[in-house]
């Protein structure tokens, strides 16, 4: 069994915000906090210490008193290159990540994945959920429903830095890619709203704290 102290939590908030309009997403008010804190808030209790991976706006993420890590590879490489720069600082033998727009993330998301991870004895455990439209309350059509893989959603040993330094060092900045070479295993969650991120001014502004 995977002990919390054993895990890092690393929030990705390194992005350039585009779809938002190049605003830093973390920072924008989901009813009068800060996405990034409502992550924090349902993050921490799952994990021994967090980390928050940003590029942008130092300053106001230092209040929210967790370690900052910049990425260590230039022009917005994507969630890869923050996973590569919390690792960098990681000191524990596993690490979470979840991204700074999600703010419903799942209370037991961490314990799902872990007990995954050690009953497979993988190097990676990966949220998956089934599109609302595609969910049944029958198990034979849930057995064939399209499930989609939630890649920013993963615990991972952290052994496998040196194994994600050379993937990105060939150029690769895909997530599914870089999946490939690696022992995974997805996990299934039950309500994809869960895993919801807000990506625009528009979708923010239809989103309340009990609209998911």
């Amino acid at each position: 069994m995977i002990r919390i102290e054993e895990i890092t939590g690393l929030v990705l908030a390194g992005g350039r915000g585009m779809r938002m309009g190049q605003v830093n997403k973390g920072l924008q008010l989901l009813g009068t906090e800060p996405m990034v804190a409502h992550v924090l808030r349902r993050l921490r209790p799952q994990v021994g210490q967090i980390v928050i991976n940003v590029n942008q706006d130092l300053e106001r993420y230092a209040e929210f008193s967790c370690p900052l890590v910049c990425d260590l590879i230039p022009d917005y490489a994507g969630p890869l290159a923050g996973l590569h720069a919390g690792l960098s600082i990681c000191t524990t033998p596993y690490i979470v990540t979840a991204p700074c727009d999600s703010p419903f993330l799942p209370d037991n998301l961490v314990e799902h994945l872990a007990a995954a991870l050690t009953r497979e004895q993988a190097q990676l455990a990966v949220a998956i959920t089934v599109a609302p439209e595609n969910q049944f309350q029958d198990a034979q059509h849930r057995t064939t429903a399209k499930w989609q893989q939630q890649a920013v959603f993963c615990l991972l040993k952290t052994d496998i830095q040196s194994h994600l330094d050379l993937f990105l060092k060939r150029g690769g900045r895909k997530v599914s890619d870089w999946y490939a070479d690696l022992k995974i295993v997805e996990v299934a969650f039950e309500n994809a709203a869960d895993f919801r991120n807000i990506n625009t001014c528009a979708e923010l502004a239809e989103t309340t704290l009990d609209s998911h």
